[in-house]
């Protein structure tokens, strides 16, 4: 599968914005898909996951209650509704694919196929 993310931009603290990330040349539903940040001088970090089927998600603590996965197999689409946005979460977020675990990994490892990033920037 080849993954395209969109949905970036410059936002103001407290504001929201929704990630897309739609698959092509496979179906979205044979993957645990995930989302990945990394911010300038850090490195990448886990955001949250979703299982093939959408029934089972995990979150890194810090944006639970802010962020929200979620897919659309019939689209071939998976997305992250952000919320409640800080400066603290600029970053290049990235979608992931793992076509082969049983369930969701926050283990960048596990995810063999990237999309190529959307740049987010909360500022004021």
């Amino acid at each position: 599968v080849q993954l395209q993310a969109s949905g970036g931009g410059l936002v103001q603290p407290g504001g929201s914005l929704r990630l897309s990330c739609v698959g092509s040349g496979d179906a979205m539903r044979n993957y645990i898909m995930g989302w990945f940040r990394q911010a300038p001088g850090k490195e990448r970090e886990f955001i949250a996951t979703i299982s093939r089927g959408g029934g089972s998600t995990n979150y890194v603590d810090f944006v639970k209650g802010r962020f929200v996965i979620s897919r659309d197999n019939a689209k071939n689409t998976v997305f992250l509704q952000m919320n409640t946005l800080e400066p603290e979460d600029t970053a290049v977020y990235s979608c992931a694919a793992d076509r082969f675990s049983r369930t969701g990994s926050n283990s960048q490892s596990d995810y063999r196929t990237w999309g190529q990033g959307t740049q987010v920037t909360v500022s004021s």
